[in-house]
């Protein structure tokens, strides 16, 4: 898609992830010396072992920071590609991307011309990441299980599966049901790469069909934007609709 991009305040530096000790840490090595980094994505991060993984790094903006870089995006090309394509891992900034390209009225078909945006409002007994005009509601979902690395030298085989199903269809129908008439409610399936559109995984059982049925009928939707990372900044690649019952 043509528009604006969201630029980062410093151009992000490229590393080369070592190990991911724990879930809080990736070692990286980044101009020619191993040193702890933040990794802002506490759960599992595709299928990989972290070993020789080109990453993007973002340096840290404060002196009280126990690290010294954040960890944005990784790359599945090789270290020694000179062009990689990049999958971003923050979860954290993920709002902030959309909220840029909102009201940047890049993304019109989810809600129309957004005249006024607020965040992390409260809606019955959950909080939601967006208010848009004032009447209808955003919620932003980063998944990052499902990066497709299968093939990749350092996939790790035997791991589980999206096994979240549930959980999803839980939030979105309280969401769904605390929503006055005229309003609506989407949630936002947000990748940080081209991903393919996302699909309801295995055969879900009846019950779960007829919520997410009932939450559709209620005013709720759902839609996925990819975005590309590079080192300069975030770009919306395409927005759409999906049909998950």
């Amino acid at each position: 898609m043509s528009g604006k991009r969201y630029i980062f305040p410093s151009p992000l530096v490229e590393g080369t992830i070592q190990s991911r000790p724990n879930r809080f840490v990736m070692m990286v090595k980044v101009d020619g010396k191993v040193q702890a980094c933040h990794c802002p994505s506490t759960g599992r991060i595709g299928s990989l072992i972290f070993e020789d993984i080109p990453c993007l790094l973002s340096r840290g903006g404060s002196d009280a920071r126990k690290t010294a870089y954040t960890v944005e995006a990784i790359s599945l090309d090789q270290p020694s590609a000179r062009k990689k394509r990049w999958i971003g891992i923050n979860q954290g900034k993920a709002n902030a991307y959309v909220e840029f390209f909102l009201r940047e009225g890049l993304m019109p078909g989810i809600f129309g011309p957004v005249k006024s945006l607020k965040r992390e409002v409260k809606l019955g007994d959950s909080r939601i990441d967006f208010l848009i005009n004032g009447r209808d509601y955003l919620e932003v979902k980063t998944p990052l299980k499902d990066i497709p690395c299968e093939g990749h030298p350092k996939y790790k085989k035997g791991t589980t599966k999206f096994n979240g199903l549930e959980r999803l269809v839980k939030h979105f129908c309280d969401i769904s049901g605390s929503i006055e008439r005229g309003s609506k409610a989407v949630i936002l399936m947000c990748y940080m790469f081209e991903a393919v559109p996302f699909c309801v995984p295995g055969e879900p059982e009846p019950a779960i069909v007829d919520a997410a049925r009932n939450a559709a009928l209620k005013g709720m939707g759902h839609w996925q934007s990819n975005l590309r990372i590079d080192e300069t900044g975030i770009e919306l690649l395409r927005y759409f609709e999906l049909r998950l019952f």
